[in-house]
């Protein structure tokens, strides 16, 4: 089985971003200033057992990110063999459902990313219907960042896994996945992805904060849905070995205690899971 980064991004640092963007961004990490240039070199040494990365900008005026959908695909025309491009608007903004078509037909962007919280919109919301019937009709898979965020103009009210469950039950066909199984919001997010065929999370930039990651993934485990996980990185935040090494060693911290384990080869079969054929991309 390939080994698949869902999630990665495309950053021209600082270029892309606000002043006060960049400021905030150094509460990312507690202790870590993290350098959001994207350097191929750099991911392809840091990943060196992954076989294809999806790979994306991102849209929101709100925050201060705005990453044109064609600099995200020239980066991946550039090793088409292994990234593979998605395109990401901002509802908030006037001609976003162009956007959408171009991203989708002119530049063959095969899947779509939403910043709910960074744009400030709620993904249930009557105006995203435009998106959720085009991504629909045109089966492409939605990555929405959930959980967290170290900008303060972002409401945390746009990010709670509970909007997407109103999404599914809507819109039932279209696959999705929610990044950072949430966090903090892990247990709305393992009773949403359980519930809906076509709902998935990702495990991306976690590996860092152990002992959360740990209850996320037990809860992951005791609700059972192992299946329903997809193995991401979320660089520059961090890598892919790095997020690799950080899972596979979760359960040593436990040492001398009686907590239980997580599964080790349920974990195994999420890094090598065939997430492209879930997600319909061939």
């Amino acid at each position: 089985m390939p080994l698949i980064d869902v999630h990665s991004h495309l950053f021209r640092y600082p270029e892309h971003f606000t002043d006060d963007f960049v400021t905030q961004s150094k509460r990312a990490r507690a202790g870590v200033e993290v350098d959001l240039t994207v350097r191929w070199e750099e991911y392809a040494a840091g990943a060196r057992t992954c076989d294809k990365t999806i790979v994306f900008g991102g849209k929101a005026r709100l925050s201060g990110v705005w990453v044109p959908d064609r600099d995200v695909v020239a980066y991946a025309a550039a090793h088409p063999d292994k990234l593979i491009p998605f395109l990401s608007v901002d509802p908030t903004q006037r001609g976003w459902h162009d956007e959408l078509i171009e991203g989708h037909q002119d530049l063959k962007c095969k899947g779509i990313k939403l910043l709910s919280m960074y744009a400030g919109f709620k993904p249930n919301q009557p105006e995203l219907d435009f998106l959720w019937a085009y991504a629909t009709k045109h089966h492409l898979p939605v990555l929405l960042h959930t959980g967290t965020t170290f900008i303060d103009k972002a409401p945390l009210e746009c990010t709670l896994p509970r909007l997407l469950d109103d999404v599914a039950a809507r819109w039932p066909e279209v696959r999705l996945i929610l990044a950072h199984l949430a966090h903090p919001y892990e247990g709305e997010c393992v009773v949403t992805i359980r519930k809906h065929p076509n709902v998935y999370a990702d495990c991306s930039a976690l590996h860092y904060r152990p002992f959360q990651l740990y209850h996320s993934l037990m809860l992951v485990q005791e609700y059972g849905v192992w299946d329903k996980v997809l193995f991401g990185s979320d660089y520059p935040f961090t890598t892919v070995d790095a997020s690799l090494e950080g899972m596979r060693s979760l359960n040593n911290m436990l040492e001398g205690t009686a907590l239980p384990r997580l599964n080790m080869d349920k974990m195994e079969a999420m890094f090598y899971r065939d997430s492209l054929k879930i997600l319909g991309i061939e």
